[in-house]
This record gives structure tokens, sequence and C-alpha cells, in this order.
């Protein structure tokens, strides 16, 4: 299986399955002299971790990490620091209960990896989905937490803006609720509205899907390519590339078909610390590909889960008509744990681009220009 790597300078490669011994990846390309710890991994895993309400797949992993290797104490500073070496990650799978899919596998999920697998390996790990499995995205949280040291000053946060039909209420947005809630919603009103509705959508044996808002503050003015490694382009891969999501927007994404070019325009002005003053984030903060300065605003759609009570028709791997009904323990709205995980790819699309402009373009250009 080809294509496991992510990243060009900062790069990590992600290895295991739902069901296998572990999971885990190797992070490469990070400078050293950074401070890490394996708190600092888990706590960005704990925030995805499965099982911590009634509203997630109760499948019980502590996720606990370990660092293998890329890490040395600094005698100096007496902190434990990168060394600029691969640093190895594990989080072994404690939770398995293969038997729950016995069942099905020689049925194709409809909406599931398990037919296209077959098409082009010609077998597939029917336990939990193997390396379909969301499962995998543990690791990306961890190389996440690893990127968000990498870039000085920037923030990546994201937060639940849809759950199936029914949206948030921006004017009530709250950074802090976020936290506070099993949603990661910034709006608590509708944060407790989705617990009886997501409720209903669980008992019913169906699903639901949702959508994610990520952004990034204080991100350098520059990062990011004008062709073919458009800043945009990369985000846009990155989330697309989570599980189960279909589709993705850069700032006001489709809504920008309906507006006038002087409406959709982030005009600019002189501030007062001498840098641009946009009126407006329309662009979602990359202008050609490239870092205005602005928060970088980007959503992505993560569809319904396709393990589900609800029987399905379907065809099994002979080729004969079959019915399929998911047993075991899946999240009735896998986008809520999505919130972190498009964090943490973010995250390393901007460490990444941060990685190729300091090597090209070194100390940034003084701005404003002088006048000659």
């Amino acid at each position: 299986m080809s294509f496991n790597t992510f990243g060009h300078m900062f790069r990590f490669t992600s290895f295991g399955e739902s069901h296998g011994l572990a999971i885990g990846c190797v992070v490469d390309g990070v400078p050293p002299r950074i401070p890490l710890e394996a708190a600092d991994i888990q706590r960005e895993l704990d925030r995805r971790r499965p099982g911590q309400s009634r509203f997630t797949t109760q499948r019980q992993e502590p996720d606990a990490v370990k660092i293998l290797s890329g890490v040395f104490v600094n005698e100096a500073t007496g902190r434990q620091e990168t060394t600029g070496t691969p640093i190895a990650l594990l989080i072994e799978n404690v939770d398995q209960r293969s038997k729950d899919y016995s069942d099905i596998k020689d049925k194709y999920r409809p909406g599931h990896a398990g037919y296209t697998y077959d098409v082009k390996y010609g077998f597939h790990d029917y336990r939990g989905g193997g390396r379909a499995s969301a499962r995998e995205t543990a690791a990306r949280v961890a190389a996440g937490a690893i990127a968000r040291k990498i870039v000085p000053g920037v923030t990546v946060r994201a937060a639940l803006v849809q759950m199936g039909e029914h949206k948030i209420d921006r004017s009530r947005w709250d950074w802090d609720e976020v936290g506070r809630n099993p949603f990661f919603c910034p709006d608590a009103q509708a944060a407790k509205f989705f617990e009886g509705y997501l409720d209903g959508v669980r008992k019913s044996g169906s699903s639901v899907g949702a959508v994610i808002e990520v952004v990034a503050d204080n991100v350098p003015a520059g990062l990011g390519s004008p062709v073919y490694a458009k800043l945009d382009a990369e985000i846009a891969g990155a989330l697309m590339g989570i599980n189960a999501v279909k589709g993705v927007e850069i700032g006001d994404g489709f809504a920008a078909a309906t507006l006038r070019g002087e409406d959709n325009a982030d005009e600019m002005r002189a501030g007062n610390d001498g840098k641009p003053l946009f009126l407006s984030n329309h662009a979602g903060g990359i202008l050609g590909g490239i870092a205005s300065g602005q928060p970088i605003v980007a959503r992505f759609a993560v569809k319904p889960t396709s393990s589900i009570l609800t029987p399905r028709k379907t065809v099994d791997r002979y080729g004969a008509n079959a019915d399929v009904m998911t047993k075991g323990r899946h999240d009735p709205c896998v986008g809520i744990r999505a919130v972190p995980i498009g964090e943490a790819m973010v995250a390393c699309v901007l460490a990444d681009a941060f990685l190729m402009h300091r090597g090209q373009v070194g100390d940034a250009p003084t701005w404003p220009f002088a006048k000659r």
C-alpha cells in the first residue's frame, strides 16, 4: 500500500490498523531543540479519544502514546527536546472486538471502503475497516501535536458548526464553550439541542453527518506557494484526506459564487501598526495561494458513518445480493471526533509551509517597502 506519508519538509508516515496490535507514526523534518514530552501529544489525543460520552463509539481506548525516538534531555536546559531525527510514536490498541464483524466479513457495507479495497488489493481487513478505519487518525492527531510547536505564535482551533441539517447560531459563538460540551460546539444552546437530536439518531440505529470549521490565527503572511503548492490547496487536500470527509471550502467557499466582485473582494487600508488592515475576510486568509496574515478559515463536511444498525442492501465478495447490518460500537456522528483531527491536519500543513518558506526565503522581506 503506497501513499502513507503526508507532507514535504514536515512529514509523517502513519502505520497500523483498527484491530491490529498498535497504530502510530514516524514524524520527520522536525527541527531540533523543541521541547517535547509525551504529555504534549497526549493532551491532543485525549480530545479525540473514543468512549468519552454516549455520543461517540464506546470503544475504550486510552490512546496512551509512547515516544520511541527523536528526543533527548538537553543538559543545559534540563528539558526533553527534539534532536532533529525521526520521532517515532506508538499507540497500542487494547479494546478490539473483532468478533463484532464476523457476520459481515464477506459483505460490503454501503458507503464504506471494503469494496474498493477488495477491487484494488484483492482482499481487505473487515475488522473495523482495517487501514480505512478512523482509528488511523489518532496518528494524525499525534503528528499534529508536534506540528503545533513549529510555527511560533500560531493558534489552530476548530468547532462543530452543523450537525445534520441543524446549524449553530454564529451570533452565539464562544470559543470557550467548545471545551465545555461533548460536541466541540461553540454555541451552548445548539449543543444542548444536539444532545436530544443525536440521542434520537442513535436510538433509531442510524447516523448523521456534520460540518467542522477550522480557524488558524496569527499565521505569518507569505506562507504557501503561488502555483502548484498553494496553501489553500494543501489545506483542502489535508482535510479531504480525513476519513468520511466529502467536501472542503476555504473562506466563503461555495457561498462566494453568490457574491458580486465588489462584495467578495477583501478591501484594504493601512493599519496603525504599519501592516495592511483587511476590511473583510471572504478569502479565508489566503490570496493567490499565499497566506495574507488574516485568520485562515476552512470548513469540511463529514458524511454519516456507514456502520449502522439499519439493514441496507448490498452484495458480497462473491457477487451475490445480500443485506447487511453492522453491529458493534460506532459513532452516531463521526464528525464530532473529527474536530481535533481537522485541527491537527491544518497544523501539519502550516508547519510544512513554514519550514519550506524558511528554507526558500529565509527572513521575511521588510514591509512596507521604502520608496525609491
